[in-house]
């Protein structure tokens, strides 16, 4: 079976897409620099697998940063050496909180970017041409209405969607100046949230907390802390604001589709731009709403001023997903309620206690 480079692989996106593979036979080469995932989430997928005896032996693991060329050299080299040379990369490693990034725009240029750009470079060294690539639904502008398609104009407010941008850029080009075999897809997500059905594995983040997920969780056991909803004057049916939010395993599986699809030997050079949602939106009420009533609890929240970089109505057009990687969500937004609350209260403090 192949060998696929799993970056940024301990992540909230990685390590659930790392379960899904290592499902198919995959063997896994997971790189990350832990700077805000934890090894944890490696150990539990290596004891799970461990107890299964199913592909015991199919995953390593490599503490890293992605812009340390000699680093990566070596990877390629240990897989080499031990008979599994890669053969495809997976790339989620990189800083990923809009809101950071007008803090810290250089820092984000630099992990994001160049990073990637590192990356590139290593891959090319060892004849390593099929890239898939973590992107996102920031870069489409805010003026394009919902359901967005991938030919939809990008106009990006934030420094965090505009190195996505310039990666993608710098992807495309490298397709039409390069070497012919490069095969490269950019899945744009839209919000994925929820958790593995079996609540050892979840959202983890080490740093300040950004995602919607976390901050419910958190404003439920702290009664001192409320959940802040930034808007209530949106151009929405109540106000707040409507995303495509999808369940991180249906996510995860779009991965291994877009794997399989790039395995087909009929397909040639390219590079292509693929969303990753479920086709619908729901606002921010809707979903504190569903999630209460899933899960028979009750949402401290209040509203705040708008955030900068924020849009009013984003959900995705998937009919490309569907045609080319055989692809469609299969969770509801009750399960992704569920299973999110399901991991918080298995793991309250995330993988440290």
């Amino acid at each position: 079976m192949d060998t696929i480079l799993i970056t940024g692989g301990a992540g909230f996106i990685g390590i659930h897409t790392s379960l899904v593979l290592l499902n198919k036979g995959y063997k896994l080469v997971i790189i990350d620099s832990l700077i805000n995932s934890s090894y944890i989430a490696i150990n539990r997928i290596k004891s799970t697998y461990k107890k299964t005896n199913k592909y015991p032996n199919n995953i390593s693991f490599y503490k890293g940063d992605i812009r340390d060329i000699s680093f990566l050299r070596k990877v390629f080299k240990d897989s080499i050496k031990l008979g599994s040379e890669i053969n495809y990369v997976i790339h989620f490693a990189g800083l990923k909180s809009v809101s950071d990034s007008f803090l810290e725009e250089d820092k984000y240029w630099d992990v994001n970017v160049n990073g990637t750009k590192t990356l590139i470079k290593v891959m090319e060294e060892n004849n390593c041409f099929n890239l898939i690539f973590s992107s996102s639904a920031t870069l489409y502008s805010e003026y394009e209405t919902s359901p967005l398609r991938e030919n939809a104009k990008v106009n990006v407010n934030n420094p965090y969607g505009k190195t996505k941008l310039e990666v993608e850029k710098f992807l495309e080009n490298k397709i039409k100046s390069s070497h012919p075999n490069w095969k490269i897809i950019s899945l744009r997500y839209f919000n994925p949230i929820g958790a593995h059905s079996s609540g050892l594995f979840g959202e983890n983040p080490n740093n300040k907390i950004n995602n919607l997920f976390p901050l419910i969780c958190r404003s439920i056991t702290n009664a001192n802390e409320e959940l802040l909803i930034f808007g209530n004057d949106w151009p929405t049916h109540d106000g707040t604001g409507v995303r495509d939010y999808i369940h991180v395993m249906d996510l995860a599986e779009g991965h291994v589709s877009a794997v399989e699809f790039l395995n087909k030997k009929i397909i040639k050079s390219s590079f292509l731009v693929i969303n990753l949602g479920t086709g619908k939106g729901t606002s921010v009420l809707e979903l504190i709403n569903i999630f209460q009533k899933v899960n028979k609890i009750n949402i401290n929240y209040k509203f705040a001023e708008r955030r900068k970089g924020d849009k009013a109505i984003i959900f995705a057009d998937i009919r490309k997903a569907l045609e080319l990687l055989n692809w469609q969500p299969k969770r509801s937004i009750e399960e992704m309620c569920h299973d999110g609350w399901e991991w918080f209260l298995n793991n309250p403090f995330g993988y440290e206690k």
